[in-house]
């Protein structure tokens, strides 16, 4: 069985696909067999992926309820299925929930974005009500300005849905367009500049909250400096 990640947010411009494509891409290159699911009716993972080349990742459209609920039998011995998500918190969104391992949210630092959550939030606690604390669940910031302080904007996430946030974020970076535009990720552009430092500790993240049960049901601490790549 693959450990599920899904990618969600209603508002739209928050990073979904980005992170979904990028994340997918750093664990393959880890020699993880990873799946890509596209569960946004718009079909930005299907348009990535039918812009680019062979990455090794495969992607698969899942529009319907019944699709996501039998996933796992579509993906056959992957070790990864990473689901981008629909905009909107409706049946989609509620069966990805369901099967996901890990929900991560991003959102972009302001206020806005951050009481957009509150319905995706209520959906992710009402879930872990009834399964005994499962899905995971964290925030990533996505598309932070450089050089800009996120102590304030975290807190205040932290405070109002009690749900932890990845100390690794996405800054605002002309290669996370480009590179998507060409249906490539950061790690075409250079597998060690600052883009792919960035995926790859929120990469490493992500596998500490999957093989961590304690730390899935607690806060995980806040930086408001980004360590050094």
């Amino acid at each position: 069985m693959p450990k599920t990640i899904a990618i969600l947010n209603q508002k739209g411009g928050s990073g979904k696909t980005t992170i979904a494509t990028n994340l997918a891409h750093a664990l393959t290159l880890d020699g993880h067999v990873v799946v890509l699911a596209d569960a946004d009716p718009q079909g930005s993972l299907r348009d990535w992926h039918d812009a680019g080349k062979e990455l090794g990742v495969p992607v698969i459209g899942i529009d319907r309820e019944s699709s996501i609920s039998g996933v796992d039998g579509i993906v056959g011995d992957a070790d990864f299925l990473i689901i981008d998500g629909a905009p909107q918190i409706a049946k989609l969104s509620a069966a990805c929930v369901r099967v996901a391992d890990l929900v991560l949210i991003p959102v972009q630092p302001s206020p806005y974005d951050v009481w957009a959550c509150a319905d995706l939030v209520d959906l992710i606690n009402a879930r872990r009500e009834v399964t005994g604390g499962k899905p995971a669940a964290a925030f990533v910031i996505s598309r932070a300005i450089q050089n800009t302080k996120l102590s304030t904007e975290v807190a205040a996430v932290l405070r109002q849905y009690a749900l932890p946030v990845l100390k690794s974020y996405t800054t605002q970076r002309v290669v996370y367009p480009t590179t998507a535009a060409e249906g490539q990720t950061v790690f075409a552009d250079s597998a060690f500049g600052p883009a792919a430092s960035e995926i790859n500790a929120i990469k490493n993240e992500v596998l500490e909250m999957l093989n961590d049960p304690i730390r899935k049901g607690r806060p995980a601490g806040v930086s408001g400096e980004r360590r050094r790549a």
